[in-house]
């Protein structure tokens, strides 16, 4: 068990230290390059055109007026779509280009090309579209009647997932039921979408993107170009943040049409506005929740029906529908089950991927009803939990056996054993209050209240899906000095993979020198940056390839020393024996022509769950984390100050423990900023708040002081125990803000996120 203040950076910076992250100091001082900062010399600029409409049947377009600005040098449509119009993760359900009707605000219609953003702005202005509006489908609890418009011909339904397990009828002497609604939130990255498209001498095109997946894209761009992967080359450029928000489709495609029809490299760089349409949300959510227990607690039975709005578009709407069905009951043994999740697509803003991923949404229901259970049998809040916390051994809804450690009750016991922050002097200084230095409240009205919550995340994709990652690493040696070569296709994003790759071959091939490779498509796959999956899969890939580089090296030094390969071993730049005795150097060993493996490695299967029963092994593994939150209210105006969140979490193995630290903060500032703040309003199909001015995201000073604990209960499964760790404190952290406001006001506040009036009742 490990704490914060044991987490401690070293220079050398293999698996367990916590070495200074290369891009840690260009990005503290403004250094890093970003993919807003993309430059080419002859570039032109480009524009989205994007429906004001809802839902509406596109009539006719004219660009003439368009294409006689001075500057612009194309303007394309639907029809100047080379390849197939049709892009989507999960589903082709999504046009490049809306061709023939728009299903949702902000949907690109018209692109301009010009040699400066303004003047593209200024034609994409003098587009014609005649729009004739269609019946819209904007409150998606209504979806699927009967008379429902149609957002797409087959059906308003996206997926449905049903599980049952034990009794189908079963009874309880004290029962307890809810409805919530948790409201639409925002990735709310701090660099917009931007990328730079450049024509290639071979007929192809070199893209260079911020984005979370450069093979998906890649197929996505080649299907809509219609060219063969070969010609379509992605690059990650810098990310400015992503939290799911970058796994579809942006501009991509657009620059790359553009660029096609100029012959010039194309830049695009999203507006803070337009970057609220240009990408996916967190699905709203509609939970009805109902638990029976024995009268000590002990859950019998749980049932909850949970409604997702999917938007305009599938997106990854199937798969959180699988994680919000599978994971929506929380970590908790529960003999009888009856759950139904749905997925459905609406003329809302398109939903996708973000930051724990169909288990924040539930989180809030079930762990809501977890306390109203724990005060009708008269139990403490922790102990219910603890009570009926999984543990090892355990099966869980799905019925797959928990066959790694499963600490619920010690991490919420952990998290209510931390102390407590100091009450209030008499006398505040009110930048301690809530409204803060608006001076709003001297402490009248003002009430404190603690809150708990626990969660567990699947950690990589699941329910069958051929979930890889593919890892090249070379050993050359330069200067006379070994040096390893990472090369991944996985996305850096921010919470720090490059490091972890350099730890991983620096433990693994006794060298102090790690280049990681610009991510590119020039090698296979690594999957997504998403489903807390890198460092674990990745990782495994990173690892495997050290592995078969070592191996490869060790063989070929037994041959020259005539020694057991069973006996070598690298260290320090050197072949050693099992005594530690320096036999060779690399150098000596690996020569002029290096050694270089290429692995591509996969974690144990998953299964897709049975479509009757929702029984089967659908995850590789779980991680486990608790919250309590400690806020204090003033009940007269509804405003609210996080006086303290403080976290345990189970992670395997640290293998950056201070990256872990700043995962865990990261991620819990997310799930508060939900439960208090956070919220994309849309009204009849329209976002009002498309800006940082009016959607609000917790800043430096709205974040509390945070005490951490670290667990490291190691999986065997996973390569050096490892578990994800960015996604559980987003999911325990704003379910536990809640239950702390809840225990201050005594008001039920089924809704997040909880506004002024949600509190005061005016």
């Amino acid at each position: 068990m490990t704490t914060t203040t044991e987490a401690t950076t070293a220079s050398h910076g293999r698996v367990g230290d916590s070495p200074l992250r290369p891009d840690g100091t260009l990005k503290v001082t403004g250094e890093f390059a970003y993919a807003s900062d993309l430059w080419h010399d002859d570039m032109v600029w480009g524009v989205t055109l994007r429906s004001p409409h809802p839902h509406a049947r596109i009539v006719g377009i004219d660009i003439a007026a368009a294409l006689a600005v001075p500057g612009v040098s194309a303007v394309l449509t639907a029809a100047d779509v080379p390849g197939a119009n049709a892009v989507g993760l999960e589903h082709l359900d999504q046009p490049a280009l809306a061709d023939g009707v728009v299903r949702y605000q902000g949907e690109p219609v018209a692109l301009v090309a010009a040699d400066h953003p303004e003047t593209a702005r200024r034609a994409a202005k003098r587009i014609v579209v005649e729009y004739e509006e269609l019946p819209a489908v904007t409150d998606p609890r209504h979806a699927l009647d009967e008379d429902a418009p149609l957002v797409h011909a087959n059906g308003n339904l996206v997926r449905k997932m049903q599980i049952r397990r034990g009794d189908a009828d079963p009874t309880a002497p004290v029962v307890v039921a809810l409805d919530f609604e948790v409201g639409m939130q925002d990735q709310a990255f701090l660099g917009p979408e931007s990328g730079l498209a450049v024509p290639a001498e071979d007929g192809g095109i070199d893209l260079y993107v911020a984005t979370q997946w450069l093979h998906v894209d890649q197929t996505q761009v080649c299907r809509v170009l219609g060219m063969p992967p070969e010609r379509v080359r992605l690059h990650l450029a810098g990310v400015g943040g992503a939290f799911g928000g970058r796994e579809d489709l942006s501009m991509h495609v657009h620059a790359c049409l553009l660029a096609m029809r100029t012959g010039k490299p194309v830049k695009m760089s999203y507006s803070r506005e337009e970057s609220f349409f240009g990408h996916v949300h967190r699905h709203p959510a509609w939970l009805r929740y109902e638990f029976g227990a024995e009268e000590d607690g002990t859950l019998v039975y749980a049932k909850a029906d949970i409604l997702f709005d999917g938007g305009a578009y599938a997106s990854s709407t199937g798969a959180v529908v699988g994680n919000g069905g599978t994971l929506g009951l929380g970590p908790y043994r529960i003999p009888n089950v009856h759950v139904d999740a749905r997925g459905v697509y609406s003329n809302n803003p398109p939903c996708g991927a973000m930051r724990g991923f169909g288990c924040v949404q539930a989180a809030f229901a079930h762990e809501a009803l977890m306390d109203e259970l724990a005060d009708q049998v008269g139990i403490d809040r922790v102990e219910i939990r603890a009570l009926n916390g999984m543990r090892e051994g355990d099966e869980n809804i799905t019925g797959q056996l928990i066959d790694s450690a499963a600490p619920v009750a010690e991490l919420i016991r952990i998290v209510r054993d931390m102390p407590l922050p100091a009450e209030r002097p008499a006398d505040p200084d009110i930048r301690e209050l809530p409204g803060g230095v608006s001076n709003t409240t001297h402490g009248e009205g003002v009430v404190r209240g603690v809150g708990y919550a626990v969660t567990y995340k699947n950690v990589g994709f699941s329910e069958g899906f051929d979930d890889y990652s593919t890892a090249r690493v070379r050993l050359d040696v330069t200067g006379g000095e070994p040096v390893a070569t990472v090369h991944t296709a996985a996305a850096e994003v921010g919470q720090g993979l490059i490091t972890v790759e350099q730890q991983i071959a620096r433990t693994e091939l006794g060298v102090e020198a790690v280049v990681v490779h610009p991510k590119d498509t020039s090698v296979g796959s690594g999957g997504s940056t998403s489903a807390s999956r890198q460092t674990y899969v990745t990782g495994g890939a990173v690892k495997a390839a050290c592995e078969a580089v070592r191996d490869a090296v060790v063989a070929r030094a037994a041959g020259m020393l005539q020694r057991d390969a069973a006996d070598l071993h690298l260290s320090g730049g050197k072949i050693v024996d099992a005594t530690g005795e320096v036999l060779a150097g690399l150098a000596d060993v690996v020569g002029d022509e290096g050694v270089e493996e290429t692995v591509e490695w996969r974690h144990r299967p998953t299964e897709a769950i049975d479509p009757v029963t929702g029984q089967g092994n659908a995850h590789v593994q779980y991680a486990f984390s608790a919250h309590r939150a400690v806020v204090d209210v003033d009940v007269e105006l509804g405003l609210v100050k996080v006086v303290a969140l403080d976290t345990a979490q189970d992670v395997g193995k640290a293998i950056n423990p201070d990256a872990v630290v700043g995962q865990i903060q990261g991620g819990s500032a997310q799930g508060m900023g939900l439960a208090l703040m956070e919220e994309i309003v849309v009204t009849d199909g329209k976002i009002r708040n498309p800006s940082f001015t009016d959607y609000l995201i917790p800043t430096i000073l709205d974040m509390p002081p945070m005490k951490i604990e670290v667990l490291e209960y190691a999986d065997p499964h996973a390569p050096y125990g490892v578990r994800g760790v960015g996604e559980p404190p987003t999911i325990s952290s704003g379910p536990a803000v809640a239950a702390a406001i809840r225990a201050a006001t005594g008001r039920a506040l089924r809704r997040v996120p909880v506004r002024p009036e949600h509190i005061t009742g005016v």
